[in-house]
């Protein structure tokens, strides 16, 4: 397993082994790594730790995370980076020195400020504050009967439901432990949720809860009063709906026979996101105005948890899509494109390069399947993030073993051709690479064959705003399939249209006769490019 260094060769030096999965760092106890220190977040960054990669994410973090001192949102960390939380520094190993194994200790592998703790239980218990009948007229169900007890005592239960509702977690699971505290805190038959649709406007109802001798209704509040309270932003109080004038052509307070009531709005900021309902079924003139604050104070903690769980889904969805963005973008370049917030089509002038793994088919046969899945995993690691990203291409997909990339798309640079063809050249020389390499692991060896075009597509995301998918239409990219099948093992071949973008740049080129290709009318004048040749 990898390791976090926190403040590295200092005497303060202290090592924290780093589990398979998610390790979060940051200023909360919940942590994984507790860091006490004020420039972090509560909830700062998490590694992900996976059997062959290791990625960082900042968790919007107040102060940032850096690595390399070079803010990031999201990366792959590699042995020996340096990274930054806020003002405190640490270093990411996949192994420790023989000189640092002694600062493991046999049974707790952390030491000093980064450590590994286990939250602990909360010292207020509700339970231990409540009577199952309570004292006095309020439905709160309190033991102490003294008013500035009951005071601390209530401030003492609203503390421990903030702090219960306080992780971010799915919204029907967090709603129902909404009702479930309320129906154990007060004295009331009926309790419900109701959320305002963001698409339609109105209130629905997500979320009921009802004492057992109740029998099952999901629809017994009436519209009348939750709307009521959901338009005038205002908690209210009912003694007796049946006799209330406000609704006295209400059918389902009628039908229901709704007598004590209370609703009040969930309004994290300024706009109401939706409305907290309770009521009595046989009783009238029970609640009292300490009721209904501590239930409008709930609410407002409710309202918060609620709001914080659909940012928290949000965040996870921008996440996935951030994902996305960085498996086919220069990290400069997805962070633009999440500035910017899209991904239109437009037509624009691109060249492509299609590189493909020669007899792959035949050296695949005389593999194992997950040998294949780790050689390519491995193979389109270095052709992508050490190639296409740092000369600034965009992948626009996978085709088996065979890849293709664009420059000029989503942002057009006037050295377009240029990089492309040095990123040509560099795979074939990262495939001498990978070979030495791979002959000893693998006893395998591979050649590539490589073909560039340059002409006009439409670039853009294909398909919806969530399922990002960018691609290049044209026929220039389906010329560089052609190209590319017409190469050799080992070969570059690029297009007329690419010569023309690069004449100038004194490349060891051969010109080869005209070719024909499928698809084309007319035969391509092509150029073999001799890399081996170029220092």
């Amino acid at each position: 397993m990898p390791y976090l260094i926190y403040d590295p060769e200092t005497p303060n030096e202290s090592i924290q082994e780093l589990c398979l999965g998610t390790n979060t760092i940051g200023r909360d106890e919940d942590s994984r790594i507790f860091v006490q220190d004020q420039s972090l977040s509560r909830y700062h960054a998490e590694i992900a730790i996976g059997y062959h990669q290791a990625f960082i994410t900042d968790l919007h973090s107040r102060n940032g995370t850096f690595v390399n001192e070079i803010q990031i949102d999201h990366c792959e960390l590699k042995d020996g980076d340096s990274i930054r939380f806020g003002k405190v520094v640490c270093q990411f190993v996949e192994r420790l020195r023989s000189d640092q194994q002694g600062c493991l200790g046999e049974e707790d592998s952390t030491i000093s400020i980064v450590k590994q703790v286990s939250p602990q239980p909360s010292v207020t218990a509700i339970q231990h504050l409540l009577d199952e009948d309570g004292v006095s007229g309020s439905v709160i169900r309190l033991q102490q009967q003294d008013t500035t007890q009951r005071a601390v005592d209530k401030l003492k239960i609203l503390l421990e439901v903030s702090k219960q509702l306080s992780t971010p977690e799915e919204l029907e699971r967090l709603l129902n432990k909404i009702l479930g505290l309320l129906l154990e805190i007060m004295k009331v038959d009926r309790v419900a949720i109701l959320l305002v649709n963001e698409y339609t406007g109105c209130l629905e109802h997500k979320a009921v809860k009802l004492q057992p001798r109740i029998p099952p209704d999901e629809q017994f509040y009436s519209r009348r009063i939750t709307n009521l309270v959901r338009h005038s932003g205002e908690a209210i109080l009912i003694t007796d709906a049946c006799i209330d004038q406000r609704f006295s052509d209400s059918d389902s307070i009628l039908g229901q026979k709704i007598h004590a009531s209370m609703c009040v709005p969930l309004k994290p900021r300024e706009e109401v996101i939706g409305v907290l309902y309770v009521d009595n079924l046989s009783l009238s003139n029970i609640y009292l105005d300490e009721d209904l604050e501590f239930l409008t104070a709930l609410a407002n903690q409710s309202a918060i948890a609620i709001d914080n769980s659909r940012l928290y889904k949000k965040i996870q969805e921008e996440a996935v899509i951030r994902d996305k963005l960085e498996r086919f973008f220069p990290q400069s370049v997805s962070k633009k494109l999440r500035e910017e917030g899209n991904l239109e089509i437009v037509e624009t002038e691109v060249t492509a390069l299609f590189a493909d793994i020669s007899d792959f088919t035949k050296m695949s046969s005389l593999m194992e399947p997950h040998q294949v899945i780790e050689m390519l995993n491995e193979y389109f690691k270095v052709m992508v993030e050490e190639i296409v990203f740092p000369y600034e291409g965009t992948l626009e997909k996978y085709i088996g073993d065979a890849l293709l990339a664009i420059w000029g798309a989503p942002y057009r640079k006037e050295d377009d051709a240029q990089r492309a063809v040095r990123a040509a050249i560099e795979m074939q020389w990262a495939v001498c690479r990978l070979n030495e390499d791979w002959l000893n692991r693998r006893n395998l060896q591979i050649q590539i064959h490589i073909g560039i075009n340059t002409g006009k597509v439409a670039a853009g995301n294909i398909g919806s705003e969530r399922l990002i998918q960018y691609a290049a239409i044209g026929d220039t990219t389906n010329v560089t399939s052609r190209i590319c099948s017409v190469a050799q093992a080992g070969e570059i071949l690029i297009s007329q249209s690419t010569f023309d973008k690069i004449r100038d740049w004194e490349l060891p080129l051969e010109q080869l006769d005209l070719i024909s290709v499928k698809g084309k009318d007319q035969p391509l004048q092509l150029y073999r490019l001799l890399w081996e040749n170029w220092p």
